[in-house]
């Protein structure tokens, strides 16, 4: 990084610049310090199927690894937006919700009547619980399997696309901004249209040591008579079920369940034993990009409908970018953010980075600023917000094939 002493401040006029103008920075980055609450500096990594942690070590010998995915940071990242306003003014991007099933409330006169109960159909609750998700929750954002069962937000959605198939991005970013921020892709329906991320952040720990774990289940089994433990052993065998498993008889935690074997060279091989977190030596740091190069690939209608888009994308980008999420990432990893950690740069097509302060209240002003444009955009309030999950639709999609299946065969 450059070593210089002179500081860009992140005024509205240079955010509008790095928007808009092709020779701008091709992106901003945040090196974010963190720390673990534990004064041990043992944390626990994700686990991923047969490999474990994922530990890459480097050619010095130092083995680096992966706290929290670029997948899992976004879906941390994006329901920031989620708000329970009422006033849409107060609101960064559409608020959209799906009701996934209703239930029965359980306190209206006809879910008491028992009577009332069984003919469901012509005498419905009165009061019925929507379960709902929240677009923002959506793995696959705009383009999750959830929208295509969905009707009536689909006929919002599918000519979005369509449109961004032919190089505007305006309709999608009226209706679902975060699926450009966030990136998406078209999978399921008919245009396989795929953007990149515009933000990509990561949490990444260095010069880590693995650690073990083991741990003892006991059960009632001592506390059984012979009789009863026999009767038990020959249940289980006819059932062709585990004891342990169902929680009657002891159990060791001593291996986890891979493809390698447990033990080598009669010693408990490392690779199978339970994992017991990672102790960290090294920093703990959080790599945030801002994507200007392809922010400034997203065009709309015209050219001033493109600025407009820009605009908005690159403070919804910052809002993300410059939020402190809560960092509870899984059990035994609690980390907190280091004072005066955060480091922020602009990168230039050549030469060094240069630093930049950017503040997290400068991007939620930009932001609220720039969302003014498409606020008169936003799918109205009512219906257009909320929408109903189809069980019909969701069985339609198992026999059509997504674009990654097309591909395979192709």
């Amino acid at each position: 990084m450059s070593t210089s002493t002179d500081v860009a401040k992140a005024t509205h006029e240079l955010l509008d610049a790095w928007a808009t103008q092709p020779d701008g920075p091709v992106a901003l980055r945040m090196k974010q310090t963190l720390l673990p609450v534990e004064e041990s500096g043992v944390i626990f990594p994700p686990t991923y199927a047969d490999i474990g942690y994922s530990i890459d070590t480097l050619s010095d010998g130092t083995r680096v690894a992966t706290i929290d995915s670029v997948g899992s940071q976004a879906n941390r990242l994006e329901p920031i937006f989620k708000s329970e306003s009422e006033n849409t003014e107060a609101w960064l991007v559409p608020q959209i919700d799906i009701v996934i099933r209703k239930e029965n409330c359980g306190v209206c006169d006809s879910c008491k009547d028992d009577a009332a109960a069984k003919k469901r159909k012509s005498d419905p609750c009165k009061k019925p619980h929507e379960v709902t998700r929240s677009l923002l929750d959506l793995a696959h954002r705009a383009a999750d399997a959830v929208v295509q069962a969905s009707p009536t937000l689909l006929k919002q959605i599918a000519p979005a696309f369509k449109a961004l198939q032919r190089g505007d991005a305006g309709p999608l970013c009226a209706i679902a901004p975060t699926s450009l921020i966030f990136g998406v892709w078209d999978s399921r329906g008919g245009t396989g249209e795929k953007r990149p991320r515009l933000v990509r952040s990561i949490i990444r720990a260095w010069d880590v040591e693995p650690l073990h774990g083991a741990a003892q289940y006991n059960s009632i089994w001592k506390l059984l008579d012979d009789g009863a433990q026999e009767e038990l052993k020959k249940e289980a065998k006819a059932k062709k079920a585990k004891l342990s498993e169902k929680g009657l008889a002891d159990a060791p935690a001593t291996f986890r369940k891979t493809k390698v074997p447990e033990y080598l060279n009669d010693a408990p091989n490392p690779e199978a034993r339970v994992l017991g977190g990672v102790l960290v030596n090294g920093r703990i740091e959080r790599d945030v990009t801002v994507n200007l190069v392809a922010l400034r690939g997203l065009r709309g209608n015209d050219e001033k409908e493109t600025d407009a888009l820009r605009k908005y994308l690159l403070g919804l980008s910052l809002v993300a970018a410059t939020a402190d999420i809560e960092l509870f990432l899984r059990e035994g990893c609690l980390l907190r953010y280091a004072e005066n950690g955060d480091a922020w740069y602009q990168v230039p097509r050549r030469g060094e980075p240069t630093s930049v302060e950017l503040t997290a209240k400068t991007a939620e002003e930009y932001a609220n600023k720039a969302a003014a444009h498409f606020r008169s955009k936003w799918p109205a309030k009512g219906k257009a917000l909320k929408h109903e999950f189809d069980l019909k639709a969701a069985k339609k999609l198992l026999g059509k094939k997504t674009v990654e299946e097309q591909e395979s065969v192709e």
